[in-house]
Protein backbone atom coordinates (compact mmCIF):
# COMPACT_ATOMS: atom_id res chain seq x y z
CA UNK A 1 0.00 0.00 0.00
CA UNK A 2 1.39 3.53 -0.62
CA UNK A 3 2.56 5.35 1.62
CA UNK A 4 -0.60 8.01 1.13
CA UNK A 5 -3.32 5.34 0.99
CA UNK A 6 -5.75 4.57 3.47
CA UNK A 7 -7.00 1.89 4.52
CA UNK A 8 -10.36 0.50 3.66
CA UNK A 9 -12.21 1.49 6.07
CA UNK A 10 -15.93 2.26 7.56
CA UNK A 11 -17.13 4.67 10.14
CA UNK A 12 -20.23 3.56 12.03
CA UNK A 13 -22.37 6.33 12.24
CA UNK A 14 -25.74 4.71 13.07
CA UNK A 15 -26.80 0.76 13.88
CA UNK A 16 -29.37 -1.23 13.39
CA UNK A 17 -29.76 -3.98 16.49
CA UNK A 18 -27.37 -6.51 16.61
CA UNK A 19 -27.90 -11.25 16.27
CA UNK A 20 -27.35 -12.54 19.01
CA UNK A 21 -27.87 -15.77 19.20
CA UNK A 22 -29.00 -18.00 22.06
CA UNK A 23 -26.57 -19.19 24.84
CA UNK A 24 -25.81 -23.10 24.22
CA UNK A 25 -23.94 -25.55 25.82
CA UNK A 26 -20.98 -27.04 24.67
CA UNK A 27 -21.18 -30.92 22.54
CA UNK A 28 -17.87 -31.65 23.63
CA UNK A 29 -15.27 -30.49 26.18
CA UNK A 30 -11.47 -31.57 27.07
CA UNK A 31 -8.18 -31.17 28.71
CA UNK A 32 -5.69 -31.56 26.14
CA UNK A 33 -2.08 -32.32 27.01
CA UNK A 34 0.20 -29.92 25.81
CA UNK A 35 3.37 -30.40 27.51
CA UNK A 36 5.43 -28.64 30.33
CA UNK A 37 2.66 -29.87 32.58
CA UNK A 38 -0.18 -27.45 31.54
CA UNK A 39 -3.50 -28.84 30.30
CA UNK A 40 -5.76 -26.25 28.41
CA UNK A 41 -9.64 -26.79 28.34
CA UNK A 42 -11.72 -26.47 25.36
CA UNK A 43 -14.89 -26.83 24.09
CA UNK A 44 -16.60 -27.38 20.52
CA UNK A 45 -20.23 -25.78 20.10
CA UNK A 46 -22.79 -25.19 17.25
CA UNK A 47 -22.94 -27.42 14.55
CA UNK A 48 -20.21 -30.31 14.35
CA UNK A 49 -20.07 -30.13 10.23
CA UNK A 50 -20.43 -26.57 10.26
CA UNK A 51 -17.28 -23.79 9.22
CA UNK A 52 -15.26 -23.78 11.84
CA UNK A 53 -14.14 -20.53 14.31
CA UNK A 54 -11.43 -20.86 16.85
CA UNK A 55 -12.66 -17.60 19.69
CA UNK A 56 -9.20 -16.51 21.45
CA UNK A 57 -9.65 -14.72 25.05
CA UNK A 58 -8.31 -11.58 26.07
CA UNK A 59 -6.19 -10.91 28.64
CA UNK A 60 -3.94 -12.63 28.38
CA UNK A 61 -4.78 -14.84 31.18
CA UNK A 62 -8.72 -13.36 31.42
CA UNK A 63 -9.44 -17.27 30.59
CA UNK A 64 -13.51 -18.19 31.05
CA UNK A 65 -14.88 -16.13 29.01
CA UNK A 66 -17.62 -18.00 26.81
CA UNK A 67 -19.64 -15.19 25.92
CA UNK A 68 -18.20 -15.29 22.34
CA UNK A 69 -20.11 -17.74 21.29
CA UNK A 70 -22.97 -15.66 20.93
CA UNK A 71 -21.68 -13.98 17.99
CA UNK A 72 -22.02 -17.05 15.84
CA UNK A 73 -25.02 -18.76 14.34
CA UNK A 74 -24.51 -22.26 16.06
CA UNK A 75 -26.24 -23.85 12.78
CA UNK A 76 -23.60 -22.75 10.78
CA UNK A 77 -20.57 -22.54 13.17
CA UNK A 78 -18.75 -25.03 14.87
CA UNK A 79 -17.59 -22.49 17.61
CA UNK A 80 -14.36 -23.63 19.52
CA UNK A 81 -13.09 -21.76 22.33
CA UNK A 82 -10.35 -22.72 24.67
CA UNK A 83 -8.37 -21.48 27.76
CA UNK A 84 -4.94 -20.28 27.42
CA UNK A 85 -1.97 -21.68 29.91
CA UNK A 86 -2.80 -20.78 33.54
CA UNK A 87 -6.03 -19.43 33.20
CA UNK A 88 -9.84 -20.34 32.92
CA UNK A 89 -10.18 -23.93 33.25
CA UNK A 90 -6.72 -24.93 32.26
CA UNK A 91 -4.34 -26.30 34.64
CA UNK A 92 -2.42 -25.86 36.73
CA UNK A 93 -3.57 -22.24 37.57
CA UNK A 94 -1.05 -19.44 37.32
CA UNK A 95 -2.29 -18.34 40.80
CA UNK A 96 -0.50 -20.52 42.20
CA UNK A 97 2.95 -18.70 43.05
CA UNK A 98 4.61 -22.04 42.80
CA UNK A 99 3.76 -22.46 38.76
CA UNK A 100 6.46 -21.89 36.82
CA UNK A 101 5.23 -19.45 33.83
CA UNK A 102 8.82 -20.39 31.98
CA UNK A 103 6.53 -22.48 29.57
CA UNK A 104 3.93 -19.56 29.37
CA UNK A 105 5.23 -17.58 26.13
CA UNK A 106 3.31 -16.23 23.09
CA UNK A 107 5.50 -19.47 21.01
CA UNK A 108 4.04 -21.87 23.84
CA UNK A 109 0.47 -20.31 22.66
CA UNK A 110 0.67 -20.52 19.33
CA UNK A 111 1.77 -24.38 19.43
CA UNK A 112 -0.81 -25.09 21.43
CA UNK A 113 -3.48 -23.96 19.23
CA UNK A 114 -1.60 -25.61 16.31
CA UNK A 115 -1.81 -29.23 18.99
CA UNK A 116 -5.48 -28.35 19.14
CA UNK A 117 -6.49 -27.62 15.38
CA UNK A 118 -4.60 -31.06 14.64
CA UNK A 119 -6.47 -32.52 17.70
CA UNK A 120 -9.95 -31.82 16.61
CA UNK A 121 -9.04 -32.07 12.90
CA UNK A 122 -9.66 -28.68 11.95
CA UNK A 123 -7.61 -28.63 8.65
CA UNK A 124 -8.70 -24.24 7.96
CA UNK A 125 -10.08 -21.79 10.83
CA UNK A 126 -11.74 -18.60 11.30
CA UNK A 127 -10.25 -16.85 14.23
CA UNK A 128 -12.04 -14.31 16.48
CA UNK A 129 -11.02 -12.16 19.30
CA UNK A 130 -10.08 -8.57 20.75
CA UNK A 131 -7.31 -6.85 22.99
CA UNK A 132 -4.33 -9.78 23.89
CA UNK A 133 -6.31 -11.93 21.34
CA UNK A 134 -5.61 -9.99 18.67
CA UNK A 135 -2.15 -10.21 19.31
CA UNK A 136 -1.92 -13.98 19.36
CA UNK A 137 -4.22 -14.34 16.80
CA UNK A 138 -1.78 -12.40 14.57
CA UNK A 139 1.54 -14.01 15.52
CA UNK A 140 -0.33 -17.50 15.01
CA UNK A 141 -1.89 -16.30 11.40
CA UNK A 142 1.75 -15.10 10.65
CA UNK A 143 3.22 -18.19 11.58
CA UNK A 144 0.61 -20.76 10.06
CA UNK A 145 -1.00 -18.66 7.34
CA UNK A 146 -2.22 -21.80 5.10
CA UNK A 147 -4.20 -22.63 8.27
CA UNK A 148 -6.28 -19.42 8.62
CA UNK A 149 -9.83 -19.17 6.72
CA UNK A 150 -10.59 -15.62 7.43
CA UNK A 151 -10.13 -12.98 10.84
CA UNK A 152 -11.89 -10.83 13.09
CA UNK A 153 -10.13 -8.61 15.03
CA UNK A 154 -11.89 -6.15 18.16
CA UNK A 155 -10.13 -3.73 20.04
CA UNK A 156 -6.77 -5.25 18.84
CA UNK A 157 -3.15 -4.81 20.54
CA UNK A 158 -0.59 -5.62 19.29
CA UNK A 159 2.14 -5.49 22.15
CA UNK A 160 4.48 -3.10 20.85
CA UNK A 161 7.01 -1.07 23.22
CA UNK A 162 5.51 1.79 22.59
CA UNK A 163 1.45 0.82 23.20
CA UNK A 164 3.73 -1.22 26.58
CA UNK A 165 5.24 2.18 27.56
CA UNK A 166 1.56 3.77 26.73
CA UNK A 167 -0.46 1.74 29.55
CA UNK A 168 2.05 0.77 31.70
CA UNK A 169 5.37 3.17 31.75
CA UNK A 170 3.42 6.44 32.18
CA UNK A 171 2.06 7.55 28.64
CA UNK A 172 -1.46 8.09 30.31
CA UNK A 173 -0.71 9.94 33.09
CA UNK A 174 -1.54 13.19 31.68
CA UNK A 175 -4.84 12.21 31.96
CA UNK A 176 -5.05 9.59 34.86
CA UNK A 177 -2.87 11.69 37.07
CA UNK A 178 -4.17 10.22 40.53
CA UNK A 179 -5.10 6.79 39.33
CA UNK A 180 -1.48 6.27 38.29
CA UNK A 181 -0.11 8.04 41.26
CA UNK A 182 -1.91 5.05 43.22
CA UNK A 183 -1.20 2.22 40.71
CA UNK A 184 2.91 2.91 41.08
CA UNK A 185 2.64 3.48 44.49
CA UNK A 186 1.53 0.36 45.56
CA UNK A 187 5.22 -1.23 44.38
CA UNK A 188 8.44 0.14 45.90
CA UNK A 189 10.04 -0.26 42.69
CA UNK A 190 11.02 2.24 39.97
CA UNK A 191 10.45 -0.21 37.43
CA UNK A 192 6.54 -0.90 38.12
CA UNK A 193 6.35 -4.23 36.39
CA UNK A 194 8.84 -5.73 38.28
CA UNK A 195 7.53 -4.58 41.44
CA UNK A 196 4.14 -6.23 40.89
CA UNK A 197 5.98 -9.42 39.29
CA UNK A 198 7.51 -9.95 42.63
CA UNK A 199 4.74 -8.53 44.92
CA UNK A 200 2.55 -11.60 42.51
CA UNK A 201 4.93 -13.84 43.39
CA UNK A 202 4.57 -13.81 47.10
CA UNK A 203 3.78 -16.91 49.34
CA UNK A 204 1.22 -14.90 51.06
CA UNK A 205 -1.97 -14.40 49.52
CA UNK A 206 -2.85 -11.64 50.99
CA UNK A 207 -0.40 -9.62 49.22
CA UNK A 208 -1.26 -11.25 45.70
CA UNK A 209 -4.55 -10.48 46.07
CA UNK A 210 -3.82 -7.21 46.92
CA UNK A 211 -1.81 -6.68 44.11
CA UNK A 212 -3.52 -7.77 41.74
CA UNK A 213 -6.59 -5.38 43.12
CA UNK A 214 -4.38 -2.46 42.47
CA UNK A 215 -3.46 -3.59 39.33
CA UNK A 216 -7.01 -3.71 38.01
CA UNK A 217 -8.00 -0.71 39.22
CA UNK A 218 -5.98 1.13 37.26
CA UNK A 219 -6.82 -0.94 34.14
CA UNK A 220 -10.13 -0.27 35.59
CA UNK A 221 -9.96 3.45 35.59
CA UNK A 222 -8.97 3.98 31.81
CA UNK A 223 -11.69 2.25 30.86
CA UNK A 224 -14.41 3.69 32.96
CA UNK A 225 -15.34 6.44 31.02
CA UNK A 226 -16.85 3.64 28.69
CA UNK A 227 -20.32 3.64 29.54
CA UNK A 228 -21.89 2.15 26.55
CA UNK A 229 -19.62 -0.49 26.89
CA UNK A 230 -18.62 -2.74 30.02
CA UNK A 231 -16.41 -0.41 32.59
CA UNK A 232 -15.28 -2.31 35.55
CA UNK A 233 -14.71 -5.03 33.70
CA UNK A 234 -10.83 -6.25 35.23
CA UNK A 235 -12.00 -6.38 38.11
CA UNK A 236 -14.96 -8.55 38.16
CA UNK A 237 -12.46 -11.70 36.17
CA UNK A 238 -13.08 -14.70 38.17
CA UNK A 239 -9.46 -15.15 39.22
CA UNK A 240 -8.11 -11.91 38.50
CA UNK A 241 -4.38 -12.70 40.77
CA UNK A 242 -3.62 -15.48 37.40
CA UNK A 243 -5.05 -12.95 35.06
CA UNK A 244 -2.56 -10.10 36.34
CA UNK A 245 0.12 -12.42 36.97
CA UNK A 246 0.06 -13.53 33.46
CA UNK A 247 -0.37 -10.29 32.31
CA UNK A 248 2.36 -8.83 34.09
CA UNK A 249 4.94 -11.81 32.68
CA UNK A 250 4.16 -11.40 28.82
CA UNK A 251 4.34 -7.33 29.70
CA UNK A 252 7.43 -7.70 31.55
CA UNK A 253 8.69 -10.04 27.98
CA UNK A 254 6.66 -7.78 25.17
CA UNK A 255 4.87 -10.68 24.80
CA UNK A 256 8.53 -12.14 22.73
CA UNK A 257 7.80 -10.36 20.25
CA UNK A 258 10.25 -8.01 18.08
CA UNK A 259 9.07 -4.43 18.46
CA UNK A 260 6.28 -3.42 15.93
CA UNK A 261 7.20 -6.86 14.84
CA UNK A 262 2.83 -7.92 14.08
CA UNK A 263 2.69 -4.98 11.53
CA UNK A 264 6.12 -5.65 9.51
CA UNK A 265 5.60 -9.21 8.96
CA UNK A 266 1.70 -8.72 7.87
CA UNK A 267 2.58 -9.13 4.00
CA UNK A 268 2.45 -12.87 5.64
CA UNK A 269 -1.44 -12.57 5.60
CA UNK A 270 -1.95 -11.75 2.08
CA UNK A 271 -4.89 -13.47 0.62
CA UNK A 272 -6.70 -13.89 4.54
CA UNK A 273 -9.49 -11.95 4.32
CA UNK A 274 -9.74 -9.75 7.75
CA UNK A 275 -11.71 -7.01 9.49
CA UNK A 276 -10.75 -5.20 12.32
CA UNK A 277 -13.01 -3.16 14.24
CA UNK A 278 -11.74 -0.46 16.90
CA UNK A 279 -13.72 2.52 18.54
CA UNK A 280 -12.08 5.67 18.46
CA UNK A 281 -12.19 6.06 22.07
CA UNK A 282 -10.14 3.33 23.33
CA UNK A 283 -7.51 4.54 25.80
CA UNK A 284 -6.33 1.10 26.39
CA UNK A 285 -5.40 0.45 22.70
CA UNK A 286 -5.00 3.91 20.35
CA UNK A 287 -6.66 3.42 17.26
CA UNK A 288 -3.15 4.08 15.80
CA UNK A 289 -1.74 0.61 15.63
CA UNK A 290 -4.90 -1.14 14.13
CA UNK A 291 -4.66 1.62 11.58
CA UNK A 292 -0.47 0.86 10.93
CA UNK A 293 -1.62 -2.73 10.42
CA UNK A 294 -4.62 -2.70 8.14
CA UNK A 295 -2.31 -0.43 5.95
CA UNK A 296 0.35 -3.25 6.34
CA UNK A 297 -2.18 -6.07 5.65
CA UNK A 298 -3.26 -6.74 2.27
CA UNK A 299 -6.76 -7.59 1.95
CA UNK A 300 -8.09 -5.81 5.54
CA UNK A 301 -10.74 -3.84 6.43
CA UNK A 302 -10.76 -1.65 9.13
CA UNK A 303 -13.97 -0.45 11.20
CA UNK A 304 -13.83 2.71 13.40
CA UNK A 305 -16.58 2.75 15.81
CA UNK A 306 -16.93 6.33 15.92
CA UNK A 307 -18.80 5.66 19.97
CA UNK A 308 -16.74 3.04 21.60
CA UNK A 309 -14.03 2.58 23.28
CA UNK A 310 -12.14 -0.66 24.44
CA UNK A 311 -15.22 -2.61 25.81
CA UNK A 312 -17.40 -2.05 23.29
CA UNK A 313 -20.93 -0.17 22.23
CA UNK A 314 -24.10 -1.13 20.49
CA UNK A 315 -21.93 -0.28 17.42
CA UNK A 316 -19.48 -1.96 18.06
CA UNK A 317 -21.88 -4.99 18.59
CA UNK A 318 -23.51 -4.45 14.77
CA UNK A 319 -19.69 -3.98 13.14
CA UNK A 320 -19.04 -7.27 14.84
CA UNK A 321 -22.45 -9.01 13.86
CA UNK A 322 -20.99 -7.81 10.33
CA UNK A 323 -17.50 -9.14 10.14
CA UNK A 324 -19.00 -12.06 11.21
CA UNK A 325 -22.17 -12.31 8.88
CA UNK A 326 -19.56 -11.28 6.15
CA UNK A 327 -17.71 -14.85 6.80
CA UNK A 328 -20.87 -16.97 7.84
CA UNK A 329 -21.41 -19.88 5.43
CA UNK A 330 -24.52 -20.36 3.30
CA UNK A 331 -27.47 -22.28 5.30
CA UNK A 332 -27.41 -25.91 5.76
Amino acid sequence: MGRNALPARCVITSVRRMTVFPSIEPYETGLLDVGDGNRIYWEANGNPDGKVALCLHGGPGAGGMRGARKAFDPALFRIVLFDQRGCGESVPSAADPSVDLASNTTGHLIADMERLREHLGVDRWLLYGGSWAATLILAYAQRFPERVSEIVLISATLCSAAEYDWIYGGGLRPLYPDAWEAFVAAVPDDDVLAGYEKLLASPDPAVREQAAADWCRWEDAIIAHETLGRPGQYGKQLDVVAMVRIIVHYARHQAWLADRQLVRDAHRLAGIPGVVIHGRRDLSCPLIYPWELVRAWPGAELTIVEDSGHTGSPAMGEAIGAAVAKFSPPGL
